[in-house]
């Protein structure tokens, strides 16, 4: 009988350069040192385009908060410009222009408005000729016997044959819907005179035009002062 001896024990394998089981060798400094460079890089990538971003998006709040502030400011400006023209087109509708066209040889003007129907005038003269105001109903007028004398008066030293044109303020009254509105400005009013053969010399009425605007006896006067004809002797 032979004795056997018991196998020996497997020596365990000892890991090698390639096995599995060898763990991963540690990274050089080198490695380790461009890892840290590379990740830097990346976050600072990240960084410059969250910046980048945030800038964009500041970037149009402002162009979209400009734009609108632009569209409003024009609009109110739009806004403000239809009220002033419809103030303006308001004051403008409620402005008499008086035209004068000559009646009866010249006698009279027969006054009229083409936007207004106007039911009342007072005419006021120069203070200098001493004439009372005048007024006039429904039938808007200027009656050359209301100063011829005066006139004639103040120009009965010169030629037969003169014309001119004399101041007045007239206040001229008309109906705006349930309102009733006044004007008041100042005309002229055009004049001629010619010699007759029996009764001396006569004055005629050519015309009526407007001078300014809001006037006054005192403006009126003044005006009468520099412009009135001046005596020939």
């Amino acid at each position: 009988m032979t004795d056997e001896l018991p196998p020996a024990p497997e020596t365990p394998a000892q890991p090698g350069p390639t096995s599995p089981l060898a763990p991963p060798s540690p990274p050089s400094v080198e490695d380790a040192a461009q890892q840290a460079v590379d990740r830097a890089e990346a976050a600072a990538t990240r960084r410059r385009w969250v910046t980048l971003a945030e800038l964009v998006g500041v970037a149009g709040l402002v162009i979209a908060a400009l734009g609108l502030w632009m569209t409003w400011s024009d609009r109110r400006a739009d806004d403000q410009a239809k009220l002033v023209e419809k103030a303006s087109e308001a004051k403008v509708r409620t402005l008499v222009i008086l035209k004068g066209a000559a009646e009866r040889g010249g006698d009279r003007l027969k006054l009229s408005d083409a936007a207004h129907d106007i039911q009342n005038i007072d005419v006021s003269f120069p203070s200098a000729l001493g004439i009372a105001a005048q007024n006039s109903v429904l039938e808007p007028r200027v009656e050359a016997s209301w100063f011829s004398g005066a006139l004639l008066d103040l120009t009965d030293d010169g030629p037969d044959n003169q014309q001119g044109r004399m101041p007045v303020l007239i206040t001229a009254s008309y109906w705006d819907a349930d309102t009733e509105r006044r004007d008041t400005a100042i005309y002229d009013v055009i004049w001629k005179t010619n010699g007759r053969m029996f009764r001396g010399r006569a004055l005629h009425l050519e015309g009526l035009m407007l001078r300014e605007r809001a006037g006054s006896k005192a403006r009126l006067d003044a005006i009468w002062a520099r412009e009135k004809p001046k005596p020939t002797k």
